[in-house]
């Protein structure tokens, strides 16, 4: 693996955020694993509300629902919340599945 994130980062924060709740232990690659909250969530990436021990540039690897494990990179932090960017976009077929599946409040999930 090379040395801290290589992304080309444009400002992918006006994709559509989804609120879920989903608590995740993600594999930091110098602090082990770490218990987050995502508390919302884009085919682009998620923020988490309790990451309070990341930097920008750290990287990790969640298991989401759908697609199984997926590194992302811290892009900011600000106090206790940190946004991270995904190694690469969901697809938008899976990102609607993994909605479905962690959309909070059901009366905002699609019927299928």
């Amino acid at each position: 693996m090379t040395a801290g994130a290589n992304l080309s980062v444009t400002d992918l924060r006006r994709a559509a955020r989804h609120p879920v709740d989903y608590s995740a232990i993600v594999e930091h690659f110098d602090q082990g694993d770490l218990d987050l909250h995502v508390c919302n969530i884009s085919a682009h990436g998620f923020m988490a509300d309790n990451a309070t021990q990341l930097k920008r540039g750290d990287r990790v690897m969640i298991r989401l629902p759908i697609v199984g494990r997926i590194e992302a990179y811290v892009i900011w932090t600000r106090d206790t919340r940190a946004g991270f960017q995904f190694e690469r976009i969901i697809r938008l077929d899976d990102f609607v599945e993994i909605i479905d599946e962690l959309q909070p409040n059901p009366r905002l999930r699609k019927g299928r």
